[in-house]
């Protein structure tokens, strides 16, 4: 598969993140010139990079979803992948839950903070419906959760981008495909590859685009919350992006070694989508690199066809280990002492909350809203991290990506479909 990658598109980048963080400085001190700089020129920029990039998620994850299914073999050999699947997501967001959950209690990063210091503030109302919706997830059975999970009309999912429907319209669209004639389900698959190459072809074209996006997305946060603000929060984001490093390096790289891979090999052939997505805040900006490159490194396509989208919606590592801690330090801030089953009713809401949400910017902040409310935090709490939650989102994207990138290699070597010699000629040919 080929690898949307523009000359020196990383070099690119980082040029746009340095001049972003120093064009946001200049603003933070200049207030008469900052609210027009950032309404008229970098919100803009920034939300048409992200919206370009929002645009082609649904036929990216279609495509990618009919092609992998309709290439494994038979009915048995999907339900077993697809159960692996889902069990290794499942056991890995627990972990994370876990791990973030223990660093919050050992680390405490809500006591000893001035409340009067934290002085941002958020207009939770824009919030208001998407939180409701979970929390009415929360209170439900599991018929209920399939029952929304199946879509009553897929073209408003398409709309909507609810991406677990559009998951399970995808799988039971190819299970029916793959029952009709060879001459014609060949026909049709044709025609779906043309239609993924051809967003192959769009991907590259927008991501010529984000080095300018990446630009106006640190100048905004950069530009809002300086460099200052963050001193009253120091203790939760210096927290957040060392337990994300622990549960990369040690609890992801022991996975890995487990299954005969090597993670710092795994981070250096990731190297320029850890960086789009970190800058982004978007783990779908880099959806398309991030299956060509596990496919090329030697996981079989119609695995990474599969588990990859899927895991958008099910293996977000780094967000629900934000959350977690995120929800002991707002405790902790209000002198709230959680129990062992209090925090045990958490871990269970965070891995209900935490599926179906796409990997755009700000979504684990509205999750956040619905798990603080079913544990009885009060959610005007969200207020005093809001203004570092963008800071936050860089660090959980780059696990999101880690984690999913991963999840295929293992269950692929699971199956026994991991070409390991053209594993290992990829990456001598990246290391050169």
């Amino acid at each position: 598969m080929k690898i949307i990658q523009s000359k020196n598109l990383a070099l690119k980048i980082i040029i746009g993140l340095c001049f972003g963080i120093i064009t946001g400085l200049i603003l933070h001190q200049n207030n008469y010139i900052k609210s027009w700089v950032l309404i008229n020129v970098l919100q803009p920029l920034g939300e048409i990079f992200i919206r370009l990039i929002k645009m082609i998620v649904v036929p990216i994850i279609l495509t990618s979803l009919i092609i992998g299914i309709s290439g494994i073999d038979n009915t048995k050999n999907l339900s077993r992948i697809g159960l692996k699947t889902i069990l290794y997501f499942e056991l890995v967001t627990t972990l994370a839950i876990l791990v973030g959950l223990i660093s919050a209690n050992i680390f405490k990063p809500g006591y000893g903070i001035n409340m009067s210091s934290l002085s941002n503030n958020i207009d939770l109302s824009q919030y208001k419906d998407f939180s409701n919706s979970i929390q009415k997830k929360e209170h439900t059975n599991i018929l209920n959760i399939i029952v929304e999970l199946i879509p009553s009309n897929i073209f408003q999912s398409f709309v909507t981008g609810n991406i677990l429907s559009i998951i399970f319209f995808s799988v039971i669209f190819s299970l029916g495909l793959s029952g009709l004639p060879f001459k014609n389900k060949n026909l049709f698959i044709n025609i779906i590859k043309t239609i993924s190459e051809t967003m192959f072809n769009v991907t590259s074209i927008i991501m010529r685009f984000s080095p300018i996006g990446v630009f106006s997305l640190i100048s905004n946060t950069v530009a809002n919350f300086g460099v200052l603000s963050l001193i009253p929060l120091i203790k939760l984001v210096v927290l957040v992006y060392f337990t994300i490093i622990f549960f990369i390096f040690i609890i992801l790289g022991s996975i890995a070694w487990f299954f005969g891979f090597n993670i710092l090999i795994l981070l250096h052939i990731l190297k320029d989508e850890i960086l789009l997505a970190f800058t982004t805040s978007s783990s779908e900006s880099v959806l398309l690199n991030l299956m060509a490159k596990m496919e090329n490194y030697g996981a079989p396509k119609t695995i990474c066809n599969f588990v990859i989208p899927t895991g958008y919606s099910f293996n977000l590592d780094g967000s629900t280990l934000y959350q977690s801690i995120a929800a002991l330090f707002i405790a902790q801030l209000y002198g709230i002492k959680l129990t062992l089953f209090t925090q045990l009713t958490l871990i269970l809401t965070l891995m209900i909350t935490s599926k179906g949400i796409a990997g755009i910017p700000g979504v684990s902040f509205v999750v956040l809203l619905a798990t603080l409310g079913s544990i009885g935090i009060p959610i005007e709490g969200i207020a005093f991290i809001a203004g570092v939650d963008r800071i936050l989102d860089m660090a959980r994207t780059v696990l999101n990506v880690v984690g999913n990138a991963l999840a295929v290699l293992i269950v692929s070597k699971w199956e026994n479909q991991y070409d390991t010699s053209k594993g290992l000629r990829y990456y001598k040919h990246k290391k050169v």
